[in-house]
């Protein structure tokens, strides 16, 4: 079975017409994106989008097989006139499902939002899930097993990738296809990493893959530093790079700091941020966490474990610190960095970059600035991918 995606882009397109945002001024050529359209072995049309005759066209492929046409929005889409020769578009009721004559078998799979997702089986039996934009499944059980391939809204909706992953209907092999791509994401560079950060790609207009062939898509790195300033966009981030997962464990290392309401704002709001499937355990004892199998770890942030680690060694008394304070950091960084490196578990770590500001006016200020970026080399030295964000966006200074 293969498909042809006819367009990979938001219902309005990319560029929106008319938008005079960053991202749409550089969707140019290449990058530009027509409505997401599918096009079936030649014989399916999800989705009927203006100029699909001649998106088919271009790519080498004529609509003049087609047997079949289903929306998939939820409403019934722009105002298109369909080509001469194309049967009226319909659309599978939730739950029904739909034998073609050409061996194909489509099934409506029931959505959390306005739309119909479709789960089409070849005659072969590869198995392709396809979902409108800003939807994701419900009631999966995972006993169909594994998606040869998933076409989904993966910028807007990570969420739904880890609802897949959890019953097993995303397996290792499943090659995942971001469609239905807006204006919310830079295209190049910054796209693809965001993207590959989710195990999925994107493809251009017209391409034209085969269903269960494997595609080489750039793992998760296992251990990833992700460094910025104070407000840098830095814990968004580290959130993004794992948002498509489930079960994830937030660790974090700042505690309560029972009467500090800011504090209580601050941790309220990272709260509302992660997705409701991950759970929160607060604690400065990460070695063992390292040591343990387990889902993913998000640690936000090492600069706090810092802090608890020097208040535990008295880094903050001269003479303790001369005493065996400044040795017994020491020793705590390097299991900390052991732990990192022996881990097998995949871990996202937070921490601040302050070597680039005023130095610090007191002496306990300046040791822990030198502290921070010790711990910061030592662990970066254990990931395959270290990030540095400013201003909201994320240079990679490292794999």
């Amino acid at each position: 079975m293969d498909i042809t995606l006819l367009g990979t882009g938001a219902p309005a397109g990319l560029p929106r017409p008319a938008c005079p945002c960053a991202v749409c001024a550089a969707a140019l050529g290449g990058e530009a994106r027509a409505a997401t359209a599918l096009l079936v072995d030649g014989t399916l049309l999800l989705d009927l989008t203006p100029g699909a005759a001649f998106a088919a066209a271009r790519a080498g492929r004529s609509l003049g097989g087609v047997r079949q046409v289903l929306l998939s929005h939820p409403h019934n889409g722009p105002a298109v006139e369909v080509p001469a020769g194309l049967p009226q578009p319909g659309r599978v009721p939730d739950g029904r499902e739909l034998a073609l004559l050409t061996g194909h078998r489509v099934r409506a799979m029931p959505l959390d939002a306005p739309g119909t997702g479709y789960e089409v089986t070849g005659p072969d039996g590869q198995r392709l899930l396809y979902l409108p934009p800003g939807a994701a499944p419900s009631g999966l059980d995972g006993t169909g097993g594994a998606y040869d391939m998933v076409v989904a809204d993966v910028l807007g909706r990570p969420d739904a990738l880890a609802r897949l992953r959890t019953v097993g209907a995303i397996g290792p092999t499943t090659d995942v296809i971001a469609a239905h791509i807006d204006h919310d994401v830079p295209p190049g560079p910054e796209l693809r990493r965001r993207l590959a950060a989710a195990g999925s790609r994107a493809v251009r207009d017209g391409a034209t893959l085969i269903v269960g062939v494997y595609e080489s898509v750039p793992d998760v790195p296992r251990r990833t530093l992700v460094l910025g300033g104070a407000r840098s966009g830095k814990s968004v981030e580290a959130e993004r790079r794992l948002e498509a997962f489930p079960d994830v464990l937030y660790v974090a290392t700042g505690g309560a700091r029972d009467g500090d309401t800011e504090w209580a704002a601050r941790v309220h709001a990272h709260r509302d941020r992660r997705p409701g499937s991950w759970q929160t355990t607060e604690t400065c004892d990460l070695v063992p966490l390292l040591k343990k199998d387990g889902p993913p770890l998000l640690i936000d942030c090492l600069s706090l474990w810092l802090t608890d680690a020097m208040d535990a060694v008295g880094a903050w008394d001269d003479d303790e610190w001369a005493g065996g304070g400044e040795r017994a950091l020491r020793t705590r960084v390097e299991e900390l960095a052991s732990a990192v490196r022996e881990t097998r578990r995949t871990v996202v770590a937070v921490s601040n970059e302050v070597g680039s500001g005023i130095v610090p006016a007191t002496p306990s200020g300046r040791r822990y600035r030198d502290e921070l970026g010790r711990l910061n080399t030592a662990f970066a030295a254990e990931c395959e991918h270290v990030l540095l964000v400013v201003a909201g966006q994320a240079l990679a200074l490292k794999g």
